[in-house]
């Protein structure tokens, strides 16, 4: 960047803006807050009568009253000309004017959309282009003065999806290929649509795939540039003709999506549209003049795209001189130092922009975790809630270090786990138990790691000294001669991969973190099968193709989202024993006599439930400063129903004592009753006998919901041709439970039904029929198939740290 004189910024508008009228402003305030009073009367008693406050022009005699605590920006009309040769000498007079105003800046206005800024103190020696002096806010995508103006630094927009306007291209157009017109036989669409296809000759039976391409981008873009005969019938038989251009379905919804004051019509089109990369700045969610500035050849954006590893590395490599030197020096260390905690926690393969509601809750963690390790404090209580979770393997022995380093600091550091390398690195262990829920909450050991074998009562111990273990499957299952095939995945990081799964067997898909396992199962597998099976869900990923989907004819998806949101939702109402329940409350004899149905026993309708707290047993205090307080409701001390439903009972049990009853106590009271027992028991064997039936979901962890959709899915009836997908099922488990799980897996599979896990923990790895090992490493340097193929095939591949990790586990 280049210092710009008057001169030359005259010759520049002169030849940019040459016989335009133009204002000259001078920018006196930019984002600051303050009432501005004072000055603005000031700058009238200079002689300047008009000026542009956050956007809309005043006068100075008659100013708006300004929010003393809102940012402002203000900017003076110096002057107002034609910008010809002939005023160079007075375009000149005001530019120095604006910027001897606006400390070195000025702003020479056009119209509406069409200004330039003018600085003294930076400019472009090729183009002329002026900038102001950069500032931290120059370089944020959350300032005014650093966001992209077309997206106001989100980095996209609203853009109705062309896959969503034609979801089915089997279709002609007369049959409602464009679903978001609704009927094309009828309607005025319908009467746009017959207009069309006789203007430009294409027949409404023709599927769309088969229209030409041309044809299909004109009906969803339009063409101003040709004029349309359109002949539309009214319901009474009349007719009228219009003469137009046609604008195209998806700008039409886009405009009416714009202009429409009707929130059902947007919600409508809304459902159309998804996030697009912003024209303006192509994703990058800043300004021109922002990424104008480059740091070894990379403007901020593209830094940010760096993940951790490669970012820390190539800021290794910087190098300045002189006083570039001294003021660099500290920001790289500074630098350095954060990305490298990012690193020993096993995250150097994220991208620095990478967006917060896209982390798992493990990487989430660590991210905390490592800003506490930059902080270098002492004397903390750090308490963390299974850290490992998502670690692989290989990547867990640099989360422990980091642990290490932390009490190292003299911190004491509390973590809750189940993973066998951390319980061992620990210098003390506190066992409870002996069992879960009602069967637990004693402190069954606690000591090194090591005395743990010596406590009979310690399940914990037994599997660490090998007592007790989860064995090597006899024998690994072949599949019943068919595949699932993933052709070409090559979204995010996965290299344009072959993946084939083989059906009626155990399949595990393992590899470093973000070696692309989620990318694969979820993102491209998942989203296929299920547009393949049910028609609909979200468009899977880049890929190729998908070839072995008919050998299935259910899928079935259990991931660790919520099963609720509210605490109206629960594990009896989530799996559907909730309804056989008030089925038998209300074929009670009492019931009958009363005229009660089984709505009388929902908490959620009106008649049954307690009216005070609509049922939810709680009552929401309002704290207005504090956050809000929730105590049990006075009337119904928190059982949800009123008295009449209450008394109503089954064996001397009420609807509310059943909901109150763990998984096991509800098995011996309700077993007779086989629906409701089949239900309970698969509770049961996923290792949920502990739970209660009407636990609030808001207070199951994210194992314990996917334990819940996956007993919900183990309750329907197997066709032996389902496909069970499960996104790391050991989250949050014991080694017992691990083992339990594992049974259901296994027997899932004996009758003939396929399961593909998302898996780190080594006992699942080891007791798969088939591995596919992503890697081999994380971020752009994963997304290929390191190794596949039974497990003690991949225990012999080279380069696989999942191979290395089972030689160990498979010599046992």
């Amino acid at each position: 960047m280049a210092r710009q004189t008057v001169q030359e910024m005259v010759d520049g508008l002169i030849e940019d803006l040459g016989g335009r009228k133009i204002s000259v402003l001078a920018p006196v305030v930019r984002g600051r807050k303050g009432e501005y009073r004072k000055e603005l009367q000031d700058y009238l008693r200079q002689g300047y009568l008009r000026a542009r406050v956050d956007g809309r022009w005043i006068e100075l005699e008659e100013p708006p009253a300004l929010a003393r605590y809102r940012r402002h920006d203000i900017e003076i009309v110096v002057d107002r000309l034609a910008v010809e040769p002939s005023a160079a000498s007075r375009l000149a007079e005001a530019l120095e004017a604006a910027i001897r105003l606006g400390n070195g800046l000025a702003v020479a206005w056009a119209g509406e959309g069409e200004e330039r800024l003018l600085s003294q103190g930076a400019s472009c020696p090729r183009c002329g282009t002026s900038v102001e002096t950069p500032a931290p806010r120059l370089f944020s995508f959350n300032s005014p003065y650093g966001a992209c103006k077309g997206c106001d630094g989100l980095g996209t927009q609203l853009k109705v999806d062309p896959r969503l306007v034609v979801p089915d291209e089997s279709l002609s157009v007369e049959a409602g290929a464009i679903t978001a017109w609704g009927d094309a036989t009828g309607t005025w669409y319908g009467g746009t649509l017959r207009a069309l296809a006789r203007h430009y000759g294409f027949s409404m039976k023709t599927p769309w795939k088969r229209l030409p391409a041309r044809i299909r981008k004109l009906l969803l873009y339009g063409s101003e540039s040709e004029t349309i005969r359109f002949e539309y019938r009214t319901r009474k038989g009349s007719s009228f003709i219009h003469h137009g251009t046609f604008e195209g379905v998806i700008n039409n919804l886009e405009r009416r999506y714009r202009e429409t004051a009707s929130e059902p019509v947007r919600e409508k089109i809304g459902s159309l549209m998804n996030p697009t990369p912003c024209p303006a700045c192509g994703g990058a969610r800043l300004r021109p003049e922002s990424l104008a500035v480059k740091v070894d050849g990379l403007d901020i954006s593209r830094w940010c795209a760096l993940a951790v590893s490669d970012a820390r590395e190539r800021a290794g490599r910087l190098r300045f001189a002189g006083s570039q030197a001294l003021i660099a020096a500290p920001i790289l260390k500074e630098l350095g130092g954060r990305l490298g905690f990012l690193e020993d926690v096993g995250l150097g393969y994220l991208t620095l922009d990478r967006a917060a509601a896209t982390l798992a809750g493990g990487e989430a963690q660590r991210i905390r975790l490592a800003t506490q390790i930059g902080s270098q404090l002492t004397g903390v209580l750090y308490i963390l809630d299974e850290p490992s979770i998502g670690l692989h393997h290989r990547d867990n022995r640099k989360l422990l270090d980091t642990l290490l380093r932390l009490r190292d600091l003299g911190n004491t550091v509390v973590v809750v786990e189940h993973d066998r390398d951390t319980i061992e690195a620990a210098d003390w262990v506190v066992d409870l138990g002996p069992g879960a829920g009602r069967h637990g909450g004693e402190v069954v050991a606690e000591g090194p790691p090591a005395s743990l074998s010596a406590q009979p009562a310690s399940l914990t111990g037994r599997y660490l000294c090998g007592a007790a273990a989860i064995p090597v499957p006899a024998r690994r299952r072949a599949g019943n001669g068919q595949a699932l095939e993933v052709l070409g995945a090559s979204a995010h990081n996965l290299k344009h991969i072959d993946v084939r799964f083989p059906l009626g067997a155990f399949t595990c898909v393992t590899g470093v973190s973000g070696s692309g396992k989620s990318t694969l199962v979820n993102d491209i597998l998942h989203a296929a099968l299920e547009r393949k099976l049910g028609g609909g869900g979200a468009f899977p990923a880049a890929h190729r193709g998908l070839r072995g989907a008919e050998q299935l004819d259910r899928l079935a998806y259990v991931d660790q989202s919520p099963i609720g949101r509210t605490p109206r939702s629960n594990p009896a109402t989530y799996t559907g024993v909730f309804t056989f329940i008030r089925d038998l409350f209300a074929r009670l004899p009492e019931s009958r006599v009363r005229g009660y149905a089984p709505g009388r026993f929902s908490f959620n309708v009106k008649g049954g439930r307690c009216e005070a707290c609509a049922g939810d047993g709680m009552v929401k205090i309002e704290m207005h400063f504090l956050p809000d307080v929730y105590v049990h409701c006075e009337v119904c001390r928190g059982r949800r129903y009123n008295r009449e439903t209450l008394e109503v009972q089954y064996k001397g049990r009420s609807i509310a004592d059943v909901l109150e009853m763990t998984v096991e106590e509800a098995l011996d009271f309700l077993g007779a009753v086989p629906p409701i027992r089949r239900k309970l028991e698969t509770l049961r064997d996923v290792g949920l006998g502990y739970i209660q039936l009407g636990q609030s979901a808001t207070t199951l962890s994210g194992g314990e919901a996917q334990r819940v959709k996956l007993a919900t899915e183990l309750s329907k009836q197997s066709t032996g041709r389902t496909l069970y997908l499960l996104d790391e099922p050991t989250t949050g488990l014991h080694f017992e439970d691990v083992r339990a799980l594992l049974g259901v897996l296994q027997a899932l599979v004996d009758r003939g039904n396929t399961v593909i896990v998302i898996e780190h923990q080594l006992d699942v790895i080891k007791s798969a029929d088939w591995i596919v090992d992503l890697g081999p490493e994380g971020g752009d340097r994963g997304g290929s198939v390191v190794a596949a193929g039974p497990p003690e095939a991949v225990a012999r591949a080279k380069g696989s740290y999942t191979g290395e990790a089972l030689r160990q586990v498979l010599r046992t």
